[in-house]
C-alpha cells in the first residue's frame, strides 16, 4: 500500500505547482508575471467571469485584455455567471471546472460570503467520497490482517526467481487477497477519484476573480500569506500554523493505515510525512487565502474522518462475538476434564 502514500504525495505535489507553468499568467511588456499589489495575486489569462466593475482588480484585467482567454467585452460579472456565459475549451473543463465555480458563486449568494461557500463545497466533496474512502479503508484494514500471511510468503519464496516458484507464489499471494477479501487496486482508488475534483477545484478558485474580493473572518482571500505578513498582519502566520497542523494530522492518520513492512519502510514513510509538511507549507506562502481555508477545513475534516475510520475498523478488530452461558460452560468443564488427566497422569492413575 505505500504506492497509495506515494500517488498521494504526486497529487499534493502537483497541485501546489499547479497553474500549468507561467504561461497561464498575464504578463507585462518585461514578460514578468502581473499581481495585484494589494494581495499579491497573479492574474489568470482564463477567467470565467469579471471582478467587481471599476474595481483595481478589474481595471488591471481592463488594461490586459487583449491576453485575456475570452473577449473582455463578452465575459459576464461574477455576479451573473452562467454555465453558458462561456464557451468551454473541453471536457475537462466543462465537466468539472466550471460547474464548480458556478456552485461557488451561486451558492455564495445564498450564504453572503465566497470563502464559506468554498469551504461548504469542499466539504461537501469529501462528504461525497466517504464511501469510496470507507471502503478503500476497510481494504487496507484488511491487508494489514492478512499482511503477517504475505511476509510468510515472501520469506518461503526468497532468492528463488524460477518461473515455477513465481507462479506458485503469485497463486498463493492471490488465495490470501481472496482470503482477506482484498482488492488491491480498491487501495487507490481514492487517490484516483480526487485527482480531478482537486484539480477543478483549485482551477475555479483560480479562475472566479469574485473569489479575491471577499473577507472571511478579516482575512482577505485573495491576499497571500507571504504579501500580508510583509504588510504587517501577522494573523496570516495562525494560516500557516493552522496548515501545517491539519496537513501533518491528515498525512499521517493516511499512512497510519498503510501496512509497513519492516522498520526502514516505517521510516521512509515518516521522511517523506515531513518533507511534503515542508513542501506544503512553503508553497502556502505564494497561495491565495481562498485556497488556505479550504485545505485547512477539508484536511482538518480528512483527519477526523480517519481517527473516527480507524476507530471503527480496530474495534471491529477487538471485539469478539461474546459467549453465552451454555459455551462458557462448556469451557469450564473442558478446562477440568483437562486439569483431571494432567492430575492423573502425575500420580499413575488411568483416568
Amino acid at each position: 500500500m505505500k504506492n497509495k502514500v506515494k500517488i498521494l504525495a504526486l497529487v499534493i505535489l502537483l497541485l501546489l505547482t499547479s497553474g500549468c507553468g507561467t504561461s497561464n499568467y498575464i504578463k507585462d511588456e518585461e514578460d514578468k508575471i502581473v499581481e495585484y499589489e494589494a494581495t499579491g495575486q497573479m492574474l489568470q489569462k482564463d477567467i470565467l467571469c469579471l471582478p467587481e466593475k471599476d474595481g483595481e482588480l478589474y481595471k488591471l484585467y481592463e488594461e490586459y485584455q487583449d491576453q485575456l482567454k475570452y473577449d473582455f467585452e463578452e465575459l459576464p460579472s461574477c455576479s451573473e455567471y452562467t454555465l453558458s456565459s462561456t464557451d468551454s475549451s473541453g471536457l475537462w473543463e466543462w465537466l468539472f471546472v466550471k460547474p464548480l465555480a458556478y456552485l461557488i458563486l451561486k451558492l455564495g449568494q445564498v450564504v453572503g460570503n465566497l470563502g464559506v461557500s468554498l469551504i461548504l463545497i469542499g466539504l461537501a466533496i469529501r462528504l461525497i467520497l466517504l464511501p469510496f474512502t470507507i471502503k478503500s479503508s476497510k481494504q487496507t484494514f484488511n491487508m494489514r490482517k492478512a499482511q503477517p500471511e504475505i511476509e510468510k510468503i515472501e520469506r518461503k519464496y526468497r532468492n528463488r526467481t524460477d518461473n515455477e516458484s513465481l507462479m506458485a507464489k503469485s497463486q498463493e499471494t492471490m488465495m490470501i487477497y481472496k482470503k482477506y477479501k482484498v482488492n488491491p487496486m480498491v487501495g487507490c482508488l481514492m487517490a484516483f477519484i480526487q485527482i480531478p475534483l482537486f484539480f477543478a477545484f483549485l482551477q475555479a478558485i483560480y479562475r472566479t476573480p469574485a473569489i479575491y474580493e471577499e473577507i472571511l473572518l478579516s482575512f482577505d482571500l485573495g491576499m497571500t500569506p507571504v504579501t500580508g505578513i510583509q504588510s504587517g498582519n501577522y494573523l496570516y502566520l495562525l494560516l500557516l500554523i493552522l496548515i501545517a497542523i491539519s496537513t501533518y494530522f491528515s498525512f499521517r492518520q493516511t499512512m497510519s493505515q498503510t501496512p509497513q513492512a519492516n522498520p526502514e519502510a516505517a521510516k521512509q514513510m515518516k521522511i517523506m510525512l515531513y518533507v511534503m509538511l515542508v513542501i506544503v507549507v512553503y508553497a502556502s506562502l505564494s497561495l491565495p487565502t481562498a485556497l488556505a481555508f479550504y485545505w485547512i477545513v477539508t484536511y482538518a475534516f480528512i483527519a477526523i474522518q480517519n481517527i473516527i475510520i480507524n476507530m471503527i475498523n480496530n474495534r471491529s478488530l477487538t471485539n469478539r462475538p461474546r459467549k453465552t452461558k451454555e459455551e462458557k460452560k462448556k469451557d469450564r468443564e473442558k478446562i477440568k476434564d483437562k486439569l483431571a488427566k494432567k492430575e492423573g497422569m502425575k500420580y499413575g492413575k488411568d483416568n
